[in-house]
């Protein structure tokens, strides 16, 4: 793609730091993608591997779904239980040690990409202070605190509605709630993200909001992915690009 990796804007000092509006425009991109994998093509997509540097840009610095190099698919109806745990250290849903893969992970994933974006840094970073180490936890830790906005990327660059950037950070972490059935799906995100729908009413004390639970090293290696920041397992060596309407 013309313009390369998202990541290489967040975190590459020579790229520009991407703007609020382009930052919202490749959420919507993307959610747009992932709910029709989930629900309108033929089969049930699984990218499970929703992350800033599988975001590619094109010429217009629009956001399309790259790599589905773990991707699964399966009819719709059938178990998706059963499929292996794979993906990145830091997006991976607590549940999938336990249950395997569904299109809630890919919803899990997706809300620590809107974190990501968001402030500017990786969903793990064990150099940090042990309170800010894991992103979800810090994010969710300010929110408590009543310093919610204080987690955006500080190099954000341009105008932007405080209130969007909150209702973001919030999206992301209702994505990344404990409790896969508490999550919304990706049609839903997409309404959130076009503000056609307000978010649900919860707050810091609502139950499995917050409630970040890494995966473990014992675990991960149970399952073959390394407990390595930003590691991941190719399945296989497909890679696609998809735009939000399937193409």
């Amino acid at each position: 793609m013309p313009n390369g990796s998202l990541d290489q804007y967040l975190f590459h000092d020579q790229n520009p730091s991407p703007s609020w509006f382009q930052r919202i425009s490749i959420f919507k991109d993307i959610a747009s993608a992932l709910s029709y994998l989930h629900t309108g093509a033929k089969q049930v997509v699984l990218h499970r591997d929703i992350k800033a540097s599988n975001v590619m840009l094109d010429s217009e610095f629009n956001g399309r779904l790259g790599d589905f190099g773990m991707a699964r698919f399966h009819d719709h109806g059938a178990n998706l239980s059963a499929t292996a745990a794979v993906g990145t250290i830091g997006y991976m849903a607590p549940e999938l040690i336990t249950m395997g893969t569904s299109t809630k992970t890919d919803v899990y994933a997706f809300g620590a990409f809107l974190l990501e974006v968001t402030c500017g840094r990786r969903p793990v970073e064990p150099e940090l202070p042990a309170g800010k180490q894991y992103l979800v936890k810090w994010v969710f830790e300010c929110w408590n605190q009543g310093s919610l906005l204080e987690t955006r990327d500080p190099r954000l660059r341009g105008e932007f509605s405080f209130e969007e950037v909150e209702m973001v950070l919030k999206l992301g972490l209702l994505c990344t709630d404990a409790m896969p059935e508490s999550r919304p799906g990706m049609g839903q995100v997409v309404q959130y993200l076009n503000r056609d729908l307000p978010l649900p009413d919860f707050s810091p004390s609502t139950p499995g909001i917050g409630a970040f639970m890494p995966v473990s090293m014992e675990a991960s290696s149970a399952i073959g992915v390394p407990s390595l920041r930003n590691s991941s397992i190719s399945l296989f060596v497909t890679h696609t690009i998809l735009d939000g309407h399937g193409r």
